[in-house]
């Protein structure tokens, strides 16, 4: 149903989530640092330096985000980790690791850089892969201490974190569920007069209801803002006849939903609900071209050649499709692989994508089906059911 309902009703209904997912093990996490370190050695390197955000929580489940001073860890074969963080801040590190360390720490008015110079030069390290995260003033300031060359560890962090195991798809299968049941709320608050504002208040308010810590980030468009993939300023109240694009997701032990929905509200022309058939179409074609051992940038030309058959594009063309098919989504809500021309990373098992070939008519509107998909030994698995029609997104089941 869209509309005929109001936030506070919507709110009311909902409560926290009960069929959560697990934590992921300690276990586990030691299994990912074995193999980071097998493929930095595969990569001619005798250490990792791993930088703290979304890198540094998948190896040992620290939640935290980089900032001015370093917090690193580093990883070398047949040792256990160093890590690296301000003195002050050992308490909340121990609190927060869920893997054993060794903790070198460093005072306010002290080089954190010394530290992992003079650890490298422990451990006899010649080659040293840098997380390609790391802020490069660290990385220059240990080039020019002469210790170590440098390579890049893009390929170590982009083999371990591409493919998903069980326990992630679980944590994204419990962050896509969430997000599409605040999705469904959303669209029954909706009425004349109401702006853009009050919807992402309330779709915030709806993620924290279900147990989220609010939403990720929440972009809500309407009528012509429609036409731009990531909005317009402003604050736009909603009118007849207008389409309503909402993109938003939530985080779940720090892995990531991002679901978009397209949809009128009151009665739209027929040349939109042509377009809206024709995203509905690409998006679907994507999903069938996804099979282990196809490339990601076959799946990016299958949804556009649904869009050339019906006269859009080609290419970036507008209308059409003005940026890639999808991205790889985890840890981080972009990262690696992408459903791109030029991606020719090949598809595997565990494997997580967006489905979101957004159409785009210049200067009038825009439709972004956006689902996720995850790939299997058979194909692809949808996460969550695609959206149902123009006026009806379906009822907020899981995929089967």
């Amino acid at each position: 149903m869209i509309g005929g309902s109001t936030a506070q009703t919507e709110l009311d209904r909902l409560s926290p989530w009960t069929d959560r997912a697990p934590a992921i093990s300690p276990a586990e996490r030691e299994a990912r640092m074995d193999r980071a370190r097998t493929l930095t050695q595969a990569l001619g390197a005798d250490a990792l330096l791993v930088d703290a955000g979304a890198s540094l929580r998948y190896f040992t489940g620290l939640p935290w985000g980089q900032s001015e001073r370093l917090v690193s860890m580093l990883l070398a074969p047949g040792r256990t980790p160093i890590m690296i963080c301000p003195h002050f801040e050992i308490g909340t590190l121990e609190a927060d690791l869920a893997v054993p360390v060794e903790i070198r720490s460093w005072q306010e008015d002290e080089d954190p850089v010394a530290l992992v110079i003079d650890a490298l030069r422990e451990i006899g390290a010649r080659t040293l892969a840098i997380d390609p995260e790391l802020p490069f003033h660290f990385a220059e300031r240990i080039r020019a201490a002469g210790t170590v060359g440098l390579v890049d560890a893009m390929p170590v962090i982009k083999q371990c974190r591409m493919v998903k195991s069980a326990a992630e798809l679980a944590l994204m299968q419990q962050a896509k569920a969430m997000t599409l049941v605040v999705q469904h709320a959303a669209a029954r608050i909706l009425h004349p007069g109401i702006r853009q504002s009050e919807v992402v208040r309330f779709i915030d308010a709806a993620h924290r209801r279900l147990g989220a810590s609010g939403s990720s980030f929440c972009i809500v468009q309407f009528g012509e803002a429609t036409a731009y993939p990531h909005g317009l300023p402003g604050d736009r109240a909603l009118e007849e006849g207008q389409l309503v694009l909402v993109d938003t997701g939530c985080t779940i032990e720090g892995y990531h939903s991002d679901i978009t929905r397209t949809y009128a509200f009151g009665s739209v022309p027929q040349d939109i609900r042509d377009i809206w058939a024709i995203e509905k179409e690409a998006q679907q074609a994507a999903f069938d071209a996804v099979r282990p051992g196809e490339t990601c940038e076959s799946v990016d030309n299958a949804a556009r050649a649904v869009l050339v058959r019906a006269g859009l594009g080609p290419d970036y063309a507008l209308p059409g499709l003005p940026h890639r098919t999808g991205h790889g989504i985890g840890l981080s809500i972009h990262e690696p692989a992408y459903l791109v021309r030029g991606d020719r990373t090949v598809l595997e098992p565990g494997m997580c994508f967006s489905n979101e070939p957004m159409i785009v008519v210049p200067g009038r509107f825009g439709v972004r089906l956006e689902d996720h998909m995850h790939v299997t030994a058979q194909g692809a698995r949808w996460f969550t059911q695609p959206q149902a029609a123009i006026d009806d997104l379906g009822g907020p089941a899981l995929a089967g």
